[in-house]
């Protein structure tokens, strides 16, 4: 049975998940060990900065999306953040990521935010057909990044 679930909750799928992002997301990891991003993610649960929604089928984890304080280093005063969505490989193709992406959406609704943010190199046409709206282009991470919003 699939449940979207709060990582905070089920902690054990914390540094699985933080391993994961840290591959798929290689490029801004560059200067962070692992075992660092590994204990940030898992305080980020406590603290609400990382706060992270899983997908479970049967005990196993099979991705997440996070509601992030901040996620874009070099604009602190923007946010909060739809960050670290990832689905894995097995699991992909069956519509996971939106329903995390909307369990991000309304958690963040429910705290009184009228306004998320995100930010892909590679994602916003899928974003983009899910109501988000391009913001600007940028350059991080040796990358062309694309700032998008979404109004909620």
């Amino acid at each position: 049975m699939l449940q979207l679930v709060w990582l905070r909750d089920h902690m054990q799928h914390s540094d699985t998940m933080a391993q994961w992002l840290h591959r798929q997301f290689a490029y801004e990891f560059s200067g962070q060990p692992l075992a660092d991003w590994q204990q940030e993610f898992a305080q980020g649960q406590v603290s609400c900065d990382w706060q992270c929604l899983i997908a479970l089928e049967n005990g196993q984890l099979l991705g997440g999306a996070a509601l992030a304080a901040d996620d874009l280093p070099e604009r602190p005063k923007t946010g909060p953040w739809l960050a670290c969505v990832l689905i894995a490989p097995h699991a992909r193709k069956r519509g996971l990521a939106e329903q995390l992406i909307e369990g991000i959406c309304s958690e963040a609704k429910n705290m009184g935010t009228s306004l998320l943010y995100l930010h892909t190199h590679d994602r916003q046409d899928y974003y983009a057909k899910r109501g988000w709206q391009v913001l600007e282009c940028f350059q991080a991470w040796g990358k062309e990044q694309w700032l998008m919003t979404r109004k909620l």
